[in-house]
């Protein structure tokens, strides 16, 4: 499902890329509609209008892109879709949407059918990325099938040339370039037009209708047993039969399963070369026209019937499969491969880095070994030319200082006479720190008073303070009983809505059973008038052949016929009888 999922997404791509003019990504609505209707038809899938409309019902008139068309299409369309469709049909309604828009047939030595031809063989080799591309190996692919089906020889150094080209591309080339490739005729030179197209043909064949072998042979009849000729087909699963080889009148299919089997048949009957295909419900007798062809069919048919039994693809698939694998592996090691050459090179790039800033290190350490040796003769020298200057000031020094002393000598006296003086002032300043202790006296007792103040205001504070912590705790117990006294309103009312529904279920059970017993109430009152019309009917009866008879001396019992019209055994026999007749209708409703 998924790889049909694939193959149907690359022309509905194809389809949607022509229907956008502008190339914005985008399509309007109105031309998807007709696009999702065309998809519903060919695909034989019911079409879903409602869903249509709704799925593009918006407030604006704007255009959808890929991705808004997206969820549609795999929910209203991919999911739904079953593979009971004509293929070709469905790739011809996308190529019409999108050939005209993307090919100029005029230089072009291809027709338009067999562009097609290549257009769908480029949809089943291109890689499963949008936009589509089709691989360098993949074109390699296609043009040594194609030169082998139009019977010329491959030549890989004129392939490889153009594989250099290609390299400027990017290695890959979208649809319309590969048609203008194999229509320009590139690698078809010395073909004619027929050889192409016939080489064309029998590549989609293969890849793309699957077609195993194909050729005229000889078949025998089921009921006249005559040999008619047929051109056959042979598919993965079936081998079709046809009048001709235009495939206009097919006569009929051998279906094959994995209980199928093919063998070999001596000659008989005239015929040589023939082999049989035996399936559950009949065989089939075929004349190739020659040995090898024989061989090859038989050969053919095997395969397909191997590939049955072991539930594999066809050959061509899953070697595309596998080149695809073998791809995604390369450019895995590739990517790896880079990942370590860029690891290495900047390993590279450190361990250079870490030389050279250990280069510079030993650089800069040489340098600062050279200042430092200059720096020390240079401070040698200082020194040298320092200790000499000492020695020099030492000296004038000491005639400085002999002049000092006896300049001391003089200001000495004057120092003990300045001493006299400061005792004086020291004794006037001890008076004025007592004035300043005696004030820092009063403005202690003041702090203190200011400190009680304050203890007074704190205690207060946290007096107000509890009291506002009481308050919130009050609300908080009258916030936790609301919401309590809520939770309990919540469940009463859960409970009384369910009262209320067990009561409409009761209400609604209590009707249906008045309706059933008023229902048979009505069929009791119509027995009951059906046994009270036979009552009348009877009575009626039996009173008007009854013949008048002395009645008994005993006491009289009076009925609808009047006194001592009936005896006492009489009256029993007779209600036993009405008795019997009741019951017999009763048990026959």
């Amino acid at each position: 499902v998924g790889n049909l999922r694939d193959e149907l997404l690359k022309p509905i791509w194809h389809a949607f890329t022509a229907l956008d003019v502008d190339r914005s990504g985008k399509v309007s609505k109105s031309q998807l509609k007709v696009l999702s209707h065309n998809l519903c038809t060919v695909m034989k899938i019911p079409p879903d209008p409602v869903a249509l409309e709704e799925h593009f019902k918006d407030d604006d008139e704007g255009p959808v892109s890929n991705q808004g068309y997206m969820p549609y299409l795999n929910r209203f369309i991919l999911d739904k879709v079953q593979d009971n469709f004509d293929r070709v049909d469905f790739n011809k309604m996308c190529w019409t949407l999108c050939a005209r828009k993307n090919i100029s047939r005029t230089h072009l030595l291809i027709s338009e059918e067999d562009a097609f031809k290549v257009w769908c063989i480029f949809n089943f080799l291109s890689e499963d990325k949008y936009p589509l591309v089709i691989v360098a190996e993949e074109i390699e692919y296609f043009l040594r099938k194609l030169t082998e089906a139009m019977g010329g020889n491959w030549i890989q150094e004129k392939f490889n040339a153009y594989k250099a080209q290609l390299a400027r591309k990017q290695n890959c080339l979208s649809a319309w370039e590969l048609i203008e490739l194999v229509g320009m005729g590139h690698f078809s030179k010395g073909m004619d037009r027929q050889t192409l197209s016939m080489g064309i043909n029998e590549v989609f064949q293969e890849l793309i209708l699957d077609v195993f072998k194909q050729g005229y042979m000889m078949k025998k009849g089921h009921k006249r047993k005559n040999w008619t000729e047929r051109w056959f087909v042979l598919r993965p699963s079936s081998i079709s039969y046809y009048v001709s080889e235009d495939l206009k009148e097919k006569k009929g299919d051998i279906v094959l399963d994995r209980n199928c089997c093919v063998e070999s048949l001596p000659d008989k009957e005239g015929k040589k070369c023939l082999f049989i295909v035996k399936c559950a419900d009949k065989s089939f007798e075929i004349s190739a026209s020659d040995k090898k062809k024989k061989h090859e069919w038989i050969q053919a048919i095997q395969t397909c019937l191997n590939l049955l039994r072991l539930g594999l693809p066809s050959p061509h698939r899953e070697a595309r499969q596998k080149r695809r694998e073998l791809r995604r592996k390369q450019q895995a090691e590739q990517e790896e491969l880079e990942d370590q050459m860029k690891r290495l090179q900047a390993t590279n790039e450190n361990r250079q880095h870490e030389l050279e800033t250990l280069r510079k290190k030993l650089e800069e350490a040489a340098a600062k070994a050279a200042r430092e040796e200059r720096m020390r003769l240079q401070t040698q020298v200082e020194l040298q030319d320092r200790y000499r200057m000492d020695l020099e000031r030492e000296k004038m020094v000491r005639q400085e200082m002999e002049q000092q002393v006896a300049q001391k000598s003089s200001e000495l006296e004057q120092y003990l006479q300045r001493v006299h003086e400061l005792e004086d002032m020291y004794r006037l300043l001890e008076e004025a720190l007592e004035d300043e202790r005696q004030a820092r006296q009063d403005a202690e007792a003041v702090r203190k008073l200011q400190a009680r103040l304050l203890e007074e205001e704190a205690s207060k504070r946290a007096e107000l303070e509890h009291m506002h912590l009481q308050q919130q705790r009050a609300i908080f117990r009258t916030e936790a009983e609301k919401q309590e006294l809520r939770n309990e309103r919540l469940a009463k009312e859960t409970a009384l809505q369910g009262a209320m529904e067990q009561l409409a279920l009761l209400e609604s059970e209590r009707q249906g059973a008045l309706e059933q017993y008023q229902e048979v109430m009505k069929k009791l009152e119509d027995a009951t008038n059906k046994t009270q019309s036979w009552k009348n009917k009877v009575a009626h009866q039996e009173g008007l052949i009854r013949l008048i008879q002395p009645g008994t001396k005993g006491p009289q019992k009076i009925t609808n016929w009047g006194p001592s019209a009936f005896t006492e055994a009489e009256l029993n026999v007779r209600e036993k009888n009405w008795q019997e007749k009741k019951n017999r209708p009763a048990q026959t409703q």
